[in-house]
């Protein structure tokens, strides 16, 4: 349980310093004000850390923020190293962040489902019953008995 704990701080403290690494230190225009990073992860024994960023921008400027991130990687390790003050500094592997996409997906989905629930709502409300409003028959209200 230690090491978690251990493995969650490091986790943390790699995300600040790389985040404020990024804004202040790195003159990477590639690495604008658009990328920020949501998440980081450690493994159990502190050698790796995965790093989740989004970038605001379309396709090219993702592309430029991963390759940018990339190139900085051994800069923003050194960073990371320092302010530790662990052994072994663990290795950073950044990955784009698939939470706003995700997200925009199920926004889509659910507009889609509150159109069709809408339309549902419209039709229902033209509806008329197919056997009238009382489907049910009555004593005395028999069709045979009406007839005689």
């Amino acid at each position: 349980m230690a090491d978690n704990a251990r493995a969650k701080r490091l986790a943390d403290l790699i995300r600040e310093v790389v985040a404020q690494k990024l804004q202040r230190g790195i003159k990477d225009p590639r690495l604008g004000s658009h990328v920020t990073i949501t998440d980081t992860r450690v493994t159990g024994d502190l050698r790796e850390a995965t790093v989740f960023y989004t970038v605001y921008g379309d396709e090219e400027d993702r592309k430029a923020a991963a390759a940018g991130l990339e190139s900085a990687k051994g800069v923003l390790r050194s960073e990371v190293g320092r302010a530790a003050g662990v052994k072994f500094t663990p290795t950073l592997t950044f990955v784009a962040d698939a939470l706003p996409d995700t997200a925009r997906t199920i926004e889509d989905l659910l507009d889609k489902a509150r159109q069709s629930d809408e339309a549902v709502r419209e039709a229902a409300a033209k509806a008329q019953y197919a056997a009238g409003a009382d489907p049910y028959k009555k004593p005395g209200e028999d069709e045979d008995d009406a007839a005689e």
